[in-house]
């Protein structure tokens, strides 16, 4: 009788294009602190700096920008990486049983980091749920469940979210003529206002904004909740839950006994549908392009750039095995907890070592316009080291 493989035998091989996919969405997120809307606004005439800062920015409502799709594809990826976590926990013996368990923790964790971190620097805890590590751990034992069922079963239950969410945000009444807009935090003349049935996804008049009025003023605040100034949401969890099981779908493709070139097609093929899918929902007035809300045809549309970029790392990297280009990216994606921790753990404190320590002076190389700029790119570059020396280290942080 032959004996049975080890575990380390029988273990899912490590995708790296996953990791420097996740190590792009988290350099573009600490690539906040350059700051480049400050050199755009000290070069106004700067077509160049313009398009930076468009795209490091989150757009007003409708609409999307590079930075708009951080957040997307992190919860793409969380979904991506299921199949491989828990075939992995599978080849270790872990029971059903132990690894729900397990991800039943890892989602409370993951809401009571995001709560911590948009704590920090305030005088009590600040309870908010609309945060990208509260948003996936309200939804990640869901996509646990789904994990273990068919891929039929996976795109009945995203057609019932999107549906269902659509619906629900359809039939919830629109402002009316007595409303009082300063309960919204926003003028009724607001030029992002949509008409007509787009209406019923307009900022801080709608469902997820009247059941935040309610489930946010169930925890001690400072005062009391009327609306979040960005139009976030709570219940944005759900479509968000869409977008998890997404990259759930392409997870499992991923590991399918598929070839490369395969794998690829499907992707690109499933990134045009979502955009095509999303843009013409907008456009016909149907359901509004929104990411602050998270609306359906917002899952379609990110989700499809989320394929996209997929399909771009798996082939670049998976079947070309064109892998070296993407190190900077794969330190970074293979301790993406610390990374995005560190945004609000370490930025502050870094940018103002360096301005005590070498002053503004230092950074004044190519003119006042550009001061921040090197100052972020500094702190970055730290935050960077920081992440080689623990990629060095095998010391991969993880929940």
């Amino acid at each position: 009788m032959s004996a049975s493989p080890s575990p380390a035998a029988i273990k899912p091989t490590r995708l790296s294009s996953i990791d420097a996919y996740r190590g792009l969405v988290m350099f573009l997120m600490l690539a906040e602190v350059m700051r480049v809307c400050s050199v755009s606004g000290a070069l106004p005439g700067s077509e160049f700096w313009g398009l930076l800062c468009y795209h490091q920015s989150h757009v007003e409502w409708v609409g999307c920008s590079l930075h708009d799709l951080i957040q997307p594809s992190f919860s793409f990826l969380v979904g991506v990486a299921l199949p491989f976590s828990i075939a992995s926990r599978a080849a270790y013996g872990s029971s059903f049983g132990r690894m729900f368990g397990h991800a039943v923790w890892r989602a409370l964790l993951l809401i009571f980091l995001g709560i911590f971190l948009r704590s920090i620097g305030r005088s009590q805890t600040y309870f908010t749920f609309e945060d990208t590590l509260t948003q996936i751990g309200l939804g990640y034992v869901f996509l646990f469940l789904l994990g273990f069922r068919s891929g039929r079963v996976q795109w009945a239950a995203l057609a019932f979210i999107l549906v269902g969410y659509w619906l629900a945000f359809a039939l919830y009444p629109l402002p009316g003529p007595d409303f009082d807009w300063s309960k919204a935090g926003v003028a009724a003349d607001w030029s992002h206002h949509a008409n007509g049935f787009a209406a019923h996804w307009n900022k801080n008049t709608n469902l997820a904004w009247a059941f935040d009025n309610w489930w946010m003023n169930l925890f001690p605040r400072e005062t009391a909740f009327q609306y979040n100034g960005g139009g976030y949401a709570t219940l944005s969890f759900i479509p968000t839950l869409g977008t998890m099981i997404l990259g759930l779908i392409a997870g499992t493709w991923l590991k399918a006994d598929l070839k490369p070139a395969t794998r690829t097609k499907r992707f690109v093929i499933a990134g045009v549908i979502g955009l095509a899918a999303g843009w013409l929902l907008d456009v016909l007035g149907i359901c509004p392009n929104v990411k602050r809300i998270w609306t359906p045809s917002w899952v379609l549309f990110s989700g499809g750039w989320c394929f996209l970029f997929l399909a771009f790392f798996h082939w670049i990297m998976d079947l070309k095995g064109w892998k070296r280009w993407a190190f900077p990216l794969t330190v970074i994606g293979m301790n993406s907890i610390f990374a995005y921790c560190s945004e609000w753990l370490f930025v502050g404190f870094l940018r103002g070592a360096l301005n005590t320590h070498l002053g503004a002076d230092f950074f004044n190389l190519f003119g006042e316009p550009y001061v921040r700029f090197f100052q972020g790119a500094s702190v970055v570059l730290i935050i960077w080291l920081m992440l080689l020396w623990l990629y060095r280290k095998r010391v991969f942080i993880k929940i």
